[in-house]
This record gives structure tokens, sequence and C-alpha cells, in this order.
């Protein structure tokens, strides 16, 4: 009887766990201060400076948006962005499926060749194309000895020179993600249309390309975005005659110390890379694959 009344007044003590969702959440504090101080904080400190100096108001965004010179600029980056973006799909498609359907052995060793470029450092690859594409460098004269050309062309300090070293730079980054997507691909799917009577050009419209369509639209938003706010490539090769937005900044902060109007600059640019990717979002879900919809 004893041991019943004693057992009774013992105190049930109830451990309460947390749900998954909330271990989730508790783990995932870290990275959202990490993102708040990293990104959050500098993006709202700069869209104050662009609104309140040098004296509160949208005057910064009405001379940019206003002024012929700063609408060039912006004319600039998006053409070159624009064209960089084309060139490096038309190159680096073909890449993509050469490497899914290459041998594995060959496929490795081009794929180490093509991550090499990416780990030399970007202005020792931009200092080489500037002695490849000037007059006395290697292009000029392989072109000349080949009767291509009778005398050097310009290749430097213009839209052809920018355009050549974005390309070879911004190649990787689309080819890496459109090989994932090319090799996800069932070789059979080309194979039946063949089957069934397409042609190479058919199935390439008809099957390839829209199934490649996630991977061409995520590695050509990643191309075209990183190309809108590049800096040392354009300005080496490309010269005050096609000044870009990143250049553009750069000069407002460090030789006018129009914090304010960079800002303003800085925060179109962001603004106009979050809409480039919410319409990739909405229509083409963030890059998924097209046969995991299948």
């Amino acid at each position: 009887m004893s041991t019943a009344l004693s057992s009774t007044t013992v105190p049930v003590r109830r451990r309460f766990k947390l749900g998954p969702g909330a271990r989730g959440i508790k783990l995932l504090i870290p990275v959202l201060l990490l993102l708040a101080v990293f990104f959050l904080v500098p993006v709202l400190a700069l869209l104050l400076r662009s609104i309140m100096e040098p004296v509160p108001g949208l005057q910064n965004y009405v001379e940019l948006l206003g002024s012929q010179t700063y609408v060039r600029v912006f004319f600039n980056t998006f053409m070159v962005a624009g064209v960089v973006t084309l060139i490096t799909l038309l190159v680096g498609f073909p890449t993509a499926w050469l490497l899914a359907i290459m041998p594995k052995r060959w496929s490795q060793v081009m794929f180490a060749i093509l991550l090499l470029s990416m780990w030399t450092n970007l202005l020792a690859r931009t200092y080489a194309w500037m002695v490849l594409l000037q007059q006395t460098g290697l292009v000029n004269r392989v072109l000349m000895a080949i009767g291509v050309i009778d005398e050097p062309l310009t290749l430097v300090n213009n839209l052809i020179g920018v355009t050549i070293g974005m390309t070879y730079i911004m190649l990787p980054f689309l080819v890496l993600p459109l090989h994932a997507t090319l090799r996800a691909i069932d070789p059979s799917t080309l194979r039946a249309a063949a089957i069934c009577g397409a042609s190479r050009w058919q199935a390439l419209r008809l099957v390839l390309l829209p199934l490649a369509l996630p991977g061409i639209a995520s590695g050509a938003l990643m191309v075209f975005v990183m190309s809108l706010g590049y800096y040392v490539t354009p300005a080496l090769l490309g010269g005050t005659g096609y000044m870009m937005l990143a250049e553009l900044i750069a000069q407002l902060v460090q030789s006018l110390l129009n914090w304010g109007l960079a800002g303003a600059a800085a925060f179109v640019l962001l603004v106009v890379t979050l809409g480039l990717y919410a319409v990739q979002l909405r229509y083409l879900g963030g890059g998924r694959s097209g046969m995991g919809d299948r």
C-alpha cells in the first residue's frame, strides 16, 4: 500500500520534443542570419543612400534614368550581356551535347580542360586575350598568314574584344548546367524520333531542344546576370566607348564620391536581376529538368 502511495506522489516529468519542422527552422537560423548580415543589410543601406544622398528624394533615380549618358550606359550593359549570352548559347550547346555523348574517358579530359579555365585567375585570362587580340597578336597574324585579311583588325577596345573575352569566361557557366540536363535525357527518345521518320533537324528542334529548355534557360540566365555586373573584362577589352554599368558605379564611387547615384545604379541592376529570376521561376519552374515532369 505504501509503495502504491509513494508511486503516486512522484512527479511525472514530460519532455516536449520539437517536431521536424521546428528543428528545421532552428537549423536555418545561422543561414538566415548570415544572409541578413551580408546581403539584406547592405542592400537596405544601399537603398537608403540612393534616396537620402545628397538630399532626401528620388532625384538620383531621375538623373540616372533621365540622362542620355547614363541611359547609353544601360543600353551598352544590356546589349553586351545579350550578345554574350547569345554567342555563349551558340557555342555552349554543341559543347555540352558533345560532352554528353562522348565516351566517359574523353569527356573527363574535356571537363578537366573546361574546369581548368575556370580556376585560372580572371585578370590573367583577360590580359591573355589582350595579347592575343592586339594588332600584332596571334589572332591577327594567323588570319593574315592564311590570307583571310590583308591588314590587322582592331579587336580590342571595342565590342568584338568584349564579346570574345566574356564569351570565353562565361562558357563554363552555361556548359555545366546544360550538360547535366542533356545527360538526363534518355537517348532512346532520340532513337524513337528517328524511327518515327524525324530527320536530324526535326529531332533537334522538336525533341532535344524542348527537353533541354530548362537547362538552357538556367544557364542563359546565369550568363546574362553575371554579364550585367561584370567589370574587369569590359574595362580592359572594351575601353571607354563601351562603358558598362559596373564601370560606371566604380567611377561614381572612386572618382566622384557620388554614393547616392552609385547606389541608385546598383539598386536598379539588382531589381532587374531579381525580376529576371522571377520570370524564370514563373515560366520555367527554376530550371527543373524536363525529364522529371514526364
